[in-house]
């Protein structure tokens, strides 16, 4: 330690104190170590808070690949009412938002598919976007899907966004939340001049 001090700040004085002045070396040479020394802190603090950067952009497109796919095995296991992979898939935290403002957990959300309340028979995705946040995935996507929720029609197109967050190696569902889209028709006519 006391090596690093002498190098990173003075030689030591006659009782073993370093000094606040470099009176023993050349001042050009002590100007370049304290610019190195400082060049290296700030790359040191630029890596230790940018770990995102990193990721190489094959990665980044395998890893939207990998989304997509879990989007499109979502969609499946919704319209076949395949509880044990929404449970796969679902994280255990998990927290949706329904388009009328129902929060359901992943318990909640299993209990209703095996129950039959929720019954999808279509559901079509366009306009899909991943945007991958080192381990959080968000996607964003338009949904075209036919279905009823008890006796309600729940037919129509919807907004969503899903979360998913790396877990172990595993991408999770953790978060969702649907805004249902009104059509221009049903707009106008609630709109008075």
């Amino acid at each position: 330690m006391q090596n690093l001090q002498r190098f990173l700040f003075d030689a030591p004085r006659r009782h073993g104190l370093l000094s606040g002045t470099n009176m023993h070396r050349h001042p050009a040479a002590a100007s370049h170590r304290n610019r190195l020394a400082h060049s290296f802190a700030v790359l040191l603090v630029f890596l230790a808070c940018s770990p995102a950067w990193a990721l190489p952009r094959h990665e980044n497109r395998a890893i939207h690949r990998e989304i997509e796919a879990l989007e499109q095995q979502w969609c499946q296991a919704i319209v076949t009412n395949n509880v044990s992979e929404m449970d796969r898939l679902l994280a255990d935290d998990y927290i949706g938002i329904s388009s009328n403002g129902t929060i359901e957990t992943k318990a909640q959300e299993l209990a209703q598919r095996r129950a039959g309340t929720v019954r999808v028979s279509k559901l079509d995705l366009t306009d899909t976007r991943v945007r991958v946040y080192g381990d959080t995935a968000v996607v964003t996507s338009l949904a075209d899907l036919i279905g009823t929720n008890g006796t309600t029609d729940i037919s129509g197109e919807y907004r969503y966004t899903r979360v998913y967050n790396r877990r172990l190696g595993d991408w999770k569902i953790v978060s969702f939340e649907a805004s249902r889209l009104n059509d221009a028709d049903a707009r106008a006519g609630k709109i008075k001049p």
